[in-house]
Parts: structure tokens; sequence; C-alpha cells
């Protein structure tokens, strides 16, 4: 079935049975993955064609999904802005469809933010680290604090 109807063809990144790589042998039985940590991943056939199948290569292009959280101190106007700069900065990030930075949740220590930039396949991690890395860079220039978790020791006497 894998042969006759093709969802995914040598060179797609697939994930399959629990597993992600790139096609690499589409075989009558097995299909071999390279996997991303450069390990060979063998699936039967059947086992595909009974499953789901996600192809991530045969649109072109893919959403980046980050989520980041800033203090409830930070004005939202000022960081939507910051963080819509680094996204049309990067050479990378496409500009159809436009990437968006939306109020996702107001959590218990942050304000968190969904932050889409769209790329093509081949760039997805690129942008993925290239914006979590400047967004970092950004946020810390525009003095927009990036909460985190803060322990306290409790001393007892005696």
């Amino acid at each position: 079935l894998i042969m006759i109807f093709k969802p995914f063809k040598i060179g797609d990144l697939i994930e399959a049975q629990g597993e992600l790589g790139v096609v690499k042998e589409i075989e009558i039985f097995t299909t071999k993955l390279k996997g991303l940590t450069n390990r060979e991943v063998i699936i039967p056939n059947g086992s595909l064609s009974n499953g789901t199948i996600i192809n991530y290569t045969t649109e072109g292009t893919r959403r980046v999904d980050l989520t980041i959280g800033v203090s409830y101190d930070a004005d939202i106007k000022q960081t939507k802005e910051v963080l819509m700069e680094v996204l049309n900065s990067h050479p990378k990030v496409l500009k159809t469809p436009a990437p968006t930075v939306n109020v996702s949740e107001l959590a218990d220590s942050s304000v968190n933010f969904a932050v889409r930039p769209w790329s093509t396949s081949d760039d997805y991690w690129d942008v993925y680290f290239g914006i979590t890395e400047n967004v970092k860079i950004a946020l810390d220039k525009a003095g927009i604090e990036i909460p985190y978790p803060h322990s306290v020791e409790i001393h007892k006497e005696g």
C-alpha cells in the first residue's frame, strides 16, 4: 500500500509509529528512515499502512510554534512590537503567510505570547532556534523581563 498510495517519498521528513526521520529507502516490506540523531530506523510497511503518517515536507512550508512568557509588569503593546520585529528581521521567516504574535495565556507567573513565524520545511530548525535566541536578546535589550521560578530558602533556628 505504501508503494501504491505514496504518502511520502525519499527525502521527506515524516513521523510514523512514534519515530521522526528522513525517508532514505522504501522497500517492499520496510521503509528506512534516518533519524534526527543520525540513527537508522526501520519500520515495517504493514505498520506504516495501518498507522498515522505525518509528512512535514509535502506542503513546502511549516509554522514554527513558540510560546514566550514575559512578566506581568511588561507592556503588552511594546512586547508585541519587539517580538514582531524579531520575526520580521529574520531572513528565513516567510512574509507569506505572515508571522503572528498574540497573547495566548495569562499564566500563573507570566503573560504568554503565541509567536508563530512560517518557514520553508528545510529552514524550520534554523528559524526555530534563531528566533528563540533572538527573542531573548531583543527582550533583554528592551528591558522586558522573562520570569523564571524563584526559590526561597528558609532557615530554622535551633
